[in-house]
């Protein structure tokens, strides 16, 4: 066995840092049996411990948990332009810091590692950059946040209002005391744009990646969607469309046989598809402490035998925003003759076809659901615009899109 010891600074010590600091020593030995070197942190830096410089000279790697962007930003650099591996599990830094980033890697020659910023133990980065590096990607589904996917599992399980979920999801250590950034999209968004990085090969910003979040979903939304048939997730998309990019997120309703359907709880998953390998979906724990921590030390192994550091982008495909969809309509109505004519009169005169209906209750509980065929994303929101200013409308339609794929 060797006697070298690979020397690890570890930036933050919360949750995934903490964890990582306990899983290294229980893993040491073997890494050591793997690598020839036996690793040890030799510095930590908290808001209340430790001197950055000192940590950097008396490191060969440095692990970034403590997220943000700035010292963070800061630090990823410093130690690489001193010539140290980095591991981060920072989604917000390399969605919107990431071309500079991976440049002074680069240009170091050393590596940055990122697999714990994106789907938690999946290993959907080292899938992208590396056993799929050769492939021509036409689309990738994610459900890249757990906090959401909990959530809306539940919703459709128990029948229970988006609050009571969510406050279930916040007991059982799921979702943060502030879930802001899971429930509106924001923390799905910059996952989507570091794997559409790496899929197809061009600069994607965080600022690029239109999200919408699961605040509006209701109660009823999951009654009707299990009268139609389908599924509500939280899904990131980024695909090829017409010679350009496009990645966003928002809820989606899935046809059950969609691979991506049967994916419930705290799990993420994501879906690859081309011509080449038809589609892989790979799944797992998204979150929490020792699941983040054991994909960050698989990323120091893999710094402790560097391969190539992730490439310059060579493609600048135009990101694309207006897109063809399916989508479901839910529309709470006044009770009366023509107002099912009336609202299909108006999709139609943008272009739209339903594909089915459901009507419910009398009165004031009278409502009208459909799921309409694909689209322009633009046509179909200019009719929704009008369909809400019809005088049987009782409440602003609400929209969420529909999957149209299926697999068997």
């Amino acid at each position: 066995m060797s006697d070298r010891v690979f020397r690890i600074g570890l930036l933050g010590r919360g949750t995934v840092g903490g964890a990582f600091a306990e899983l290294l020593p229980a893993r040491a030995a073997h890494i050591e049996a793997i690598t020839g070197m036996r690793p040890e942190i030799t510095g930590v830096l908290r808001r209340n411990e430790g001197d950055f410089d000192q940590i950097l000279e008396g490191s060969d790697l440095v692990v970034e948990v403590i997220g943000g962007i700035e010292p963070a930003r800061d630090y990823v650099l410093r130690a690489m332009l001193a010539g140290k591996h980095v591991v981060t599990a920072n989604k917000q830094l390399l969605s919107q810091h990431g071309e500079e980033l991976w440049a002074c890697a680069r240009e170091n020659n050393v590596q940055l590692r990122f697999e714990a910023a994106v789907a938690g133990v999946v290993p959907v980065i080292r899938v992208l950059g590396e056993s799929l590096a050769a492939a021509d990607l036409d689309r990738i589904h994610g459900i890249v946040n757990g906090t959401t996917n909990y959530i809306l599992s539940e919703m459709a399980r128990t029948g229970c209002t988006y609050e009571d979920a969510l406050a279930d999801a916040q007991r059982l250590g799921y979702a943060e005391a502030d879930p802001t950034e899971d429930v509106n999209g924001k923390d799905a968004a910059a996952k989507m744009a570091i794997i559409a990085r790496l899929a197809f090969d061009t600069p994607v910003h965080l600022d690029q990646v239109t999200y919408e979040g699961i605040e509006h979903i209701t109660a009823d939304d999951m009654e009707y969607a299990r009268e139609l048939g389908l599924g509500l997730k939280l899904l990131g998309t980024a695909e090829r469309v017409e010679g350009g990019l496009s990645v966003r997120v928002h809820p989606a309703f899935l046809y059950g046989s969609h691979p991506l359907a049967s994916v419930g709880g705290p799990f993420n998953a994501v879906t690859i598809e081309s011509e080449s390998i038809t589609e892989i979906t790979l799944s797992g724990p998204g979150a929490g402490g020792p699941q983040t921590a054991s994909a960050v030390l698989g990323d120091v192994i893999s710094a402790m035998i560097p391969p190539a550091s992730t490439p310059e982008a060579t493609q600048a495909l135009t990101i694309i925003q207006d897109i063809e969809s399916a989508f479901y309509l839910h529309m709470e109505v006044a009770d009366r003759p023509g107002v099912l004519a009336q609202v299909a009169q108006i999709l139609g005169l943008q272009g739209a076809s339903v594909k089915s209906v459901v009507q419910k209750g009398l009165g004031e509980k009278a409502r009208l659901v459909m799921v309409v065929h694909p689209l322009l994303e633009s046509k179909f929101f200019a009719a929704m615009d009008l369909i809400a200013g019809l005088d049987f409308m009782r409440s602003r339609p609400r929209a969420i899109r529909v999957i149209e794929e299926e697999f068997t």
